[in-house]
């Protein structure tokens, strides 16, 4: 059992040299006794003590501030131990300082910029270590050993597209359907009610068909992306797959990729047209025209433009939704919390990336004449 702490005073040095040990168990009312010490000390002897604890540390620190005194003496590893308790012997302030209402308005939005900025700036890194893992997978078909998880892949074609089937129908049927019947009440103000095809027929397969599909895939599988890879960050699984070689962006990514750019235009045309079913179904029963007349309008008015835009915007919308997932999971770390922090941002960011996009779309296609 380690001695007991005490200490020795030389008044005429002004050193007080410690022993035993400088633990909680053993300090008894040393801190006491030195609180209400009032020699002169100019220098604290340590190097004959036993042992050095968090505790004795800071009541050798109180006394040194309290004193002025230098402390000697110390090994390496106590020294670390007392420099560390002297660093954190820091004031708190309590109550945080007032700060006016407009420059803390200012200050989060100043922050909100740079946290923007910085997340464009790692989704555009993100965006190239994609295209290298394809390029490599690429690369490895060509030359043996192949890379590319056709398994996995599929897997996510069944995810992303198969089983969205249900639920993006439901929900284009009845955008056909409100469609319809809203362009019916504003179009019947002029006896044109027959113009409500061509609203239902462009709207659905230009714009809305491929737009509600995404933010549909956005919000069902960018999100799963992001949960699966941050908890897979989580529970160290990522660290594992580079620890055995396995690249996380050949066997995680690219696969989430592929299945986001290739089911797209599947889904975006699979929901356009159900829309127009709907939009069908509307104007057979309230305003009697037959479906054989509504299939021919729609035939008459909609343009194959509208069809390839449809197409060409979904493998895009798709890329981009499937990439912020994944870039979103990528930076889960600490706690739990963080995976859901990072799922909301990834279907936040996915949707308004999409928004924007489509919005760019339409100028781009309209100055070159496909309106």
């Amino acid at each position: 059992m380690s001695a007991p702490a005490a200490f020795t005073d030389d008044s005429a040095g002004g050193t007080l040299r410690f022993t035993g040990s400088l633990s909680l168990a053993t300090l008894g009312d040393l801190p006491e006794r030195l609180a209400t010490y009032d020699g002169k000390v100019e220098r604290i002897d340590l190097s004959a003590i036993d042992r050095l604890d968090t505790i004795g540390a800071w009541t050798i620190h109180r006394l040194a501030q309290r004193t002025g005194a230098t402390v000697e003496g110390l090994t390496t590893d106590r020294q670390h131990l007392f420099d560390q308790v002297q660093a954190a012997d820091q004031p708190v302030n309590i109550r945080g300082q007032h700060v006016p209402a407009f420059y803390r308005v200012l200050g989060e939005i100043g922050e909100a910029t740079i946290l923007t900025f910085k997340t464009m700036v790692g989704l555009l890194g993100f965006l190239g270590a994609t295209t290298l893992a394809f390029g490599a997978i690429f690369k490895s078909i060509v030359v043996p050993p192949r890379r590319f998880r056709f398994n996995a892949t599929v897997q996510r074609f069944e995810v992303v597209g198969v089983s969205a089937l249900g639920i993006i129908g439901l929900m284009s049927f009845l955008i056909g359907i409100v469609i319809a019947q809203q362009g019916a009440v504003q179009l019947r103000q002029f006896g044109a009610e027959v113009y409500t095809i061509n609203l239902v027929g462009r709207l659905s397969m230009r714009e809305l068909g491929v737009l509600m599909t995404a933010i549909m895939v956005a919000g069902r599988s960018g999100s799963s992306f992001a949960a699966q890879i941050g908890t897979m960050k989580l529970t160290e699984e990522i660290d594992a797959m580079r620890t055995i070689g396995v690249s996380p962006m050949e066997a995680l990514v690219v696969p989430r990729v592929l299945a986001a750019v290739f089911m797209m235009p599947l889904l975006g045309f699979y929901s356009a047209l159900i829309a127009i079913l709907g939009g069908c179904l509307l104007c057979w029963l309230a305003l009697g025209i037959p479906p054989v007349t509504y299939v021919q309008r729609i035939r008459e008015v909609v343009p194959i433009s509208d069809v390839w835009i449809g197409l060409i915007k979904a493998p895009v919308f798709g890329a981009i939704i499937a990439i912020a997932g994944c870039f979103q999971g990528m930076l889960v770390e600490a706690d739990a919390e963080q995976v859901g922090l990072r799922t909301t941002a990834a279907v936040v960011q996915g949707i308004f990336l999409v928004i924007v996009l489509d919005a760019f779309f339409a100028v781009f296609f309209s100055s070159i004449g496909w309106i």
